[in-house]
Formats: structure tokens, C-alpha cells, sequence
């Protein structure tokens, strides 16, 4: 196989990122990034970020996941505690998030470390999840190999019976992780591969420092 892609190739016109525009705290940045382009791209799942982590086997691993709340602190998502991702940000916390809204010319790219958040905020979130994703919380023991499809579907049958009619309890192994940055970057498409990128870091004092780079 010998498939040449070198004639791929696109100019980025759009948008223009400026200093004189940015606010000091990199969040406010990304909350009108974030709102700009949910609002006026059809990007389909705006809150789909891609999730890099140090694996257990020493290797890096990048997965779509969505996040589902920011604040001022971090970035929060959920997902399975045991799964492979899991395990490799318990063994260690340090990792990247990266956006990417072509649409826009458009990307952001956080370092920072996970932790996980309250039990009764994942129990929060988790309550308002429709059933059907609840149950698929229980059901799957992420990352693990399993017999099959059909095996995998009926477990989900046998939880449906038994708890027809009844709330559904978030499991301890579910919840959710905060990643607090200590790094962003925002990077918009500009002519000529001549990108803008401004990164903010986090100094000792907590305070954001912000330097653009060469493209």
C-alpha cells in the first residue's frame, strides 16, 4: 500500500487570534471559543475533545471523549474509574486535552492533571443521565475483552428486569474526573501555514502567563 496525501492541502482564512483581544485568564478565552463555534459551526458535538493519557504499558493513548462541564477550576468528564483510561490516570494524572473545530480553523490544547471529582457531584450527574445510559454504565466492563455482542446484550436485558420500575444506583466504578490545566494553548488557521498561537502557562504564584509562538 502507498497512499500519498501530499496534495491535501487547505488555506486558512477565516479568523484572526490577536492579543488585543484575549482576556488574561485563558478559561474566559476558551467559555467565547466555545460559544462562538457551538453557535455559529456545525461542528455536531461541539464538547468532543480528544483525551491523550500514559498508558500502563507505557505508551501514550489519544480517545474521543466529551466533556461535559467547565469552569473557572478545570474541565470535567466521566467515564468508567476501572477502564483503560482510568487506570492509566490513576497510575498518572498528567495528561492533554485537545479540541479540534475545523469548521472554525480552530484548536486548543490543555496539559494538565486529572482528579477525580465529589461523589455527589458524579451521583448528580449520573441521576440525570437517561436510563438507558445508566444502564449501559453498569453493564460494561470497559476495555475488558468480552465473549461477545450478543453476551453484552444480555446482560443489559438482565439489568433492565431488575430494575424495571426502580432508580437506578450510580456504580462506585463511574464517575467523573476534573483536569485542572496548567497549560493552554489556543491555536487559529492563518494563511500561508503562518498559524496564530498563544499559550497561557500557569506560574508558581497561580497566575497565567501568555506568550504567542511561531507557527
Amino acid at each position: 500500500m502507498n497512499t500519498d496525501l501530499g496534495d491535501y492541502r487547505k488555506s486558512y482564512e477565516k479568523q484572526e487570534l490577536l492579543e488585543t483581544y484575549l482576556s488574561d485568564n485563558p478559561m474566559e478565552v476558551f467559555q467565547k471559543w466555545f460559544h462562538e463555534v457551538d453557535t455559529n459551526f456545525d461542528v455536531g458535538e461541539t464538547n468532543a475533545m480528544t483525551l491523550s493519557t500514559l498508558g500502563l504499558d507505557g505508551f501514550p493513548k489519544s480517545r474521543v471523549v466529551l466533556l461535559k462541564k467547565f469552569t473557572y477550576e478545570g474541565f470535567i468528564f466521566y467515564t468508567n474509574y476501572e477502564s483503560e483510561k482510568g487506570l492509566a490516570i490513576a497510575n498518572n494524572p498528567k495528561v492533554c486535552l485537545s479540541f479540534f473545530w475545523p469548521q472554525a480553523e480552530r484548536q486548543v490544547i490543555i496539559k494538565g492533571e486529572a482528579e477525580k471529582i465529589a461523589e455527589n457531584l458524579s451521583d448528580g450527574y449520573f441521576d440525570s443521565r437517561p436510563r438507558g445510559s445508566q444502564l449501559g454504565a453498569l453493564v460494561s466492563r470497559q476495555s475488558e475483552e468480552i465473549e461477545s455482542r450478543a453476551a453484552l446484550e444480555e446482560r443489559l436485558k438482565k439489568l433492565e428486569v431488575r430494575y424495571e420500575g426502580k432508580s437506578i444506583p450510580r456504580p462506585k466504578f463511574w464517575g467523573g474526573f476534573i483536569v485542572k490545566p496548567s497549560e493552554i494553548e489556543f491555536w487559529q488557521g492563518r494563511p500561508n501555514r503562518l498559524h496564530d498561537r498563544i499559550r497561557y502557562r500557569l506560574d508558581e504564584d497561580l497566575n497565567w502567563t501568555r506568550h504567542r509562538l511561531a507557527p
